[in-house]
Order: C-alpha cells, then structure tokens, then sequence
C-alpha cells in the first residue's frame, strides 16, 4: 500500500491538512473514528464517497507518522 496515492495536501482545501485524494475528507477524521470503534464498513455507510483501500491507506498515512515521528509520554514510575 502506498498511501501517497491517495492522501494529498493543498492549502486550499481544508487547511492544508492531510486528506483523501479528491475529496474533504480529512485522515483524522478516518482516524478518529476507528478510534472510537468503529468498523471500515460504518466508515464506509457514514462517507459514501470513501472506498475499503482509503482506509488502508489511511493506517498506512499514521504508521510512517508514528514512525517519524516520537511523542513524549508522561514519566512513570515503576511499580515493584
């Protein structure tokens, strides 16, 4: 899967922020809403003009973020 196929950005639209090739419909909004559980098919029912390999794409988009990219965490401390 190569997401760049299908996620773009263009100032013009939605800010500049990452979205479905061709359409406004922003990664994060993909995002959120498999964090909130849902499945691709109620994705799918929610954005009609969506299809399966957007959405694959899209958890390919947020892999090479999470891999570039390092988000501090709290300190823990250990639990003996």
């Amino acid at each position: 899967m190569n997401w760049q196929d299908y996620i773009t950005t263009d100032p013009d639209i939605c800010h500049g922020r990452a979205c479905i090739q061709g359409t406004r419909i922003m990664v994060s909004v993909i995002l959120d809403n498999l964090a909130a559980g849902l499945s691709q098919s109620e994705i799918l029912t929610s954005y009609p003009s969506l299809q399966e390999h957007h959405i694959q794409a899209t958890i390919a988009y947020a892999a090479d973020l999470a891999r570039e990219r390092i988000v501090p965490f709290p300190q823990q401390s250990a639990i003996a």
